[in-house]
């Protein structure tokens, strides 16, 4: 007994869940049909152009039985589209078989003529000229011929208003559905279309839907007429099992199938809308019955007319009692909106009277702001003035003290080598070595030896101090080859004359003395560099001051 319950229980759920994403289905496909509806001209323009190329063909052609084959392609495509048009070529059609003299061509013709005098409510002129046919002289025509009678029988079932005609013709339609299936072999679409339909006739649904939703997968993509006749019968099959969201379902993709190959003369559209009516999703309703109406007038459709205004008027006052009570919810918004507006308009003028006062406050206190930004900034300016001359003078000190002791020593080792110097002059005198001893005395190397380890001493003690300055002197210029430094060496003369500016001796004679070079060379030297400096010219010399600064 638990089990059962248990069962049941999933099953509901089951079901439930399957519903969900069936009603999520349809929706999705009435908005697909919404917007095929919409685009019904483009569909219809298609099939007027294809038209226009057969009519064009047919003007120009004089051979007869051309002729008569345009005819009857023209036929197939105002059949379900324009009753008139095709009532018209059905008689061109059977004028041009009577000129061939060709028994299956008039027979052919002849019963074109009775399908759309039927289409059009013509149905004795159509039952006239059906007595008229011996099918004998046309065998492979029966199937068609079977079917003409079935659906004339059809519309006259659905027409009257006596229950025993009514009885009668359905009588007559059974037999015309026996003889359908006979001629029509099994597995061809007229056969599953006929079956089905005695299949759903005699309530056997599940039998029908097995057959069918088989058989759609099965038709071509662009064969749209066939996927939208397929299409109400299984919406047909569903009714009758009251399934009616699938049946929905299946009406919305036979009515997008109808659109799409122009039909004018369908049920789908029609009988969707009179579910979403009842559903109460009225606008939907009221379009697609519009639509339907203004395609069967077009078509000359007779009983599709009739069948129409029969629902209309009730979609009709239902869509126009919603649009007065949109219009009344509109009038009692819009009365809302005002009094509200009115509210507005004197929560903002007080609003207004705060912001002003408030304005006044805030331009008091923007003033005071503005006096203690400029007292922050005069502050800030003296601040960094004070760290500026304090990390200059800091720096000075810096350089003071290693320089300072970089002379003491140097001065000490001068000392002691010119005391050996000496000795060894007053030891080359005293052995009476004069022309050694003038030779010495005019020798430069000694001086030299000097001024290259000066040199290499002010190099070690620049760079203890400023151990980046090569690199950041490099960032400085657009083209880094005037300081390109040979192997051993730590400065050459352009980056020496640059750190004697970071030390403050920018004064190119001062340079010269120090360096012992000339004045002009000093001055080119420092011409090239600037002339290669990134940035502004004017401004190379400052930012060599400032290297260093940010590590310090």
């Amino acid at each position: 007994m638990l089990t059962m319950r248990r069962f049941l229980i999933t099953l509901i759920v089951f079901l439930l869940v399957l519903s969900a994403f069936s009603q999520k289905d349809t929706d999705s496909l009435l908005n697909v049909l919404d917007k095929t509806v919409e685009n019904y001209q483009h569909y219809s323009q298609l099939k007027e152009e294809r038209m226009d190329k057969l009519k064009e063909s047919l003007r120009i052609t004089v051979s007869e039985p051309l002729k008569y084959e345009i005819c009857g392609k023209l036929y197939d495509e105002y059949s379900a589209y324009k009753s008139d048009s095709a009532l018209s070529y059905a008689r061109l059609k059977l004028q041009i078989a009577e000129k061939l003299n060709d028994k299956r061509s008039l027979t052919d013709a002849r019963l074109n003529l009775a399908s759309i005098m039927g289409t059009a409510g013509l149905y004795k002129e159509a039952m006239d000229l059906l007595g008229t046919i011996n099918i004998t002289t046309a065998p492979d025509l029966k199937a068609y011929y079977f079917h003409i009678y079935r659906t004339i029988y059809g519309y006259m079932a659905d027409y009257t208003v006596s229950s025993f005609e009514k009885k009668k013709y359905e009588k007559i339609i059974d037999a015309f559905r026996d003889s359908l299936l006979l001629s029509n072999p099994p597995k061809t679409s007229t056969h599953v279309m006929v079956k089905t339909d005695q299949l759903i006739v005699s309530k056997q649904y599940d039998e029908a839907l097995v057959i069918l939703l088989n058989y759609f997968p099965t038709i071509k993509e662009d064969d749209y007429h066939s996927k939208a006749i397929i299409s109400y019968s299984i919406a047909l099959a569903y009714e009758g099992k009251s399934q009616r969201n699938l049946e929905k379902h299946w009406l919305a993709l036979s009515a997008i199938n109808d659109i799409k190959c122009s039909t004018k003369e369908y049920i789908s559209l029609r009988n969707l809308a009179f579910l979403l009516y009842e559903d109460g999703d009225i606008d939907r309703a009221y379009s697609y019955m519009k639509r339907s109406l203004d395609d069967a007038l077009f078509c000359n459709a007779r009983l599709r007319t009739y069948e129409i205004s029969r629902m209309m008027p009730i979609i009709d006052k239902a869509y126009q009692h919603q649009t007065e009570s949109r219009q009344r919810q509109m009038v009692i918004t819009i009365i809302s909106i005002s009094i509200l507006s009115l509210l507005l308009a004197i929560a903002v003028f007080f609003v207004y009277r705060q912001m002003k006062k408030l304005a006044v406050a805030r331009k008091n206190l923007s003033q005071a702001n503005e006096k203690l930004n400029t007292l922050n900034n005069r502050l800030s300016k003296i601040n960094i003035e004070l760290k500026d001359a304090n990390l200059t003078l800091s720096e000075s000190n810096l350089i003071k003290e290693e320089y300072i002791g970089r002379y003491m020593d140097q001065c000490s080792e001068y000392i002691d080598k010119l005391d050996n110097y000496r000795r060894m002059l007053n030891k080359t005198a005293s052995s009476g070595k004069t022309e050694e001893l003038l030779k010495e005395l005019k020798s430069k190397e000694f001086i030299d030896e000097e001024l290259k380890e000066f040199y290499n001493n002010f190099d070690i003690t620049f760079l203890l101090l400023f151990p980046g300055f090569v690199e950041d002197f490099k960032s400085l210029l657009i083209d880094d080859e005037y300081v390109q430094l040979k192997p051993g060496q730590l400065l050459n003369t352009e980056l020496r004359i640059y750190a004697l500016i970071r030390l403050g001796i920018s004064d190119s004679v001062k340079i010269s003395h120090f360096l012992r070079c000339s004045l002009s060379t000093i001055y080119n030297y420092r011409t090239k560099i600037r002339n290669k400096a990134a940035g502004n010219r004017d401004e190379f010399e400052e930012k060599v001051m400032q290297i260093g600064l940010e590590s310090e």
